[in-house]
């Protein structure tokens, strides 16, 4: 667009140069001219009053392209500014969320303070209703090891590292069907094992329960610990209870404490006495 408003400029140009030169000429024949020269002067008269509005319209044309050009790089700049501008308020919300999470995390460290943690980006995820898993931005480097516990700020299980690279880790979340996690329902003391529900896309399900138990929407459902899971993590709530294929037995279905769909950083459980 801009070469072609140049060359649109340089015709606009030539043609002012040439309508300039007609005025010049025209002015010269009737300045001082003999009766018959005036009347050249008066058959060209029109000529010169076509020129003149040539020329001012050629004017008038050549002031709107070049402020059309400076519009254009105007416009560009502003473009470029916002885009940075942009930028500076994700970063800034960025930061925020992040203080936000460890100011959480405090929480959770001044109520088990035998926890050590190390936090980490979630780079990309790898789920399916077969799968669920995601990929974080450290590795052996920094630390990490096959079996960590992953958590949010709040305590929320996310799920284990299980595999590892030099600057990247695995982590196998709770909604994967191979996890098994031993678990019981806070308000009743019920036990049962937690482990990702295919069937159902984002859900648990705590198998195993008594028959005759009594379960409320909303019992919240935690870890009873083990050499993998620290006790009393979250792992989510019950939405719904029933009997199992046998028709002896009973589950729940879980919401999941954790935000998987929001997931951005998560904090890893180094250290924890058993």
């Amino acid at each position: 667009m801009k070469n072609l408003l140049t060359g649109r400029v340089r015709l606009i140009l030539a043609i002012a140069m040439v309508l300039a030169i007609l005025l010049a000429v025209v002015g010269v024949v009737t300045q001082g001219a003999t009766p018959g020269e005036k009347v050249v002067g008066a058959l060209l008269s029109p000529f010169r009053s076509l020129a003149a509005g040539a020329v001012r319209g050629v004017e008038r044309a050549y002031d709107y392209m070049f402020r059309y050009e400076m519009l254009e790089e105007e416009n560009k700049a502003l473009k470029e500014k916002l885009a940075l501008m942009e930028e500076d308020i994700r970063s800034a919300q960025a930061f925020r969320r992040e203080n936000e999470r460890l100011t959480e995390l405090l929480g959770l460290k001044e109520a088990h303070d035998d926890y050590d943690f190390l936090s980490a980006y979630v780079a990309s995820w790898d789920a399916s209703n077969w799968k669920s898993a995601c990929t974080i931005s450290k590795g052996t480097s920094s630390g990490v090891e096959e079996g960590m516990c992953a958590v949010t700020e709040h305590g929320q299980v996310i799920g284990l590292v299980t595999a590892t690279g030099p600057g990247w880790a695995t982590i196998t979340t709770i909604l994967d069907p191979s996890m098994e996690i031993s678990a019981s329902i806070t308000a009743t003391g019920y036990n049962g094992v937690v482990q990702g529900f295919y069937e159902k896309n984002g859900a648990l399900r705590l198998n195993y329960l008594p028959t005759d138990a009594v379960i409320k929407n909303n019992d919240q459902v935690v870890t009873t610990g083990s050499t993998l899971y620290p006790k009393n993590l979250i792992l989510g709530y019950v939405s719904d209870a029933k009997l199992d294929e046998t028709g002896v037995g009973k589950y729940a279905l879980l919401r999941p404490a954790a935000d998987f769909d929001n997931l951005e950083q998560i904090f890893l459980i180094t250290n924890y006495v058993t």
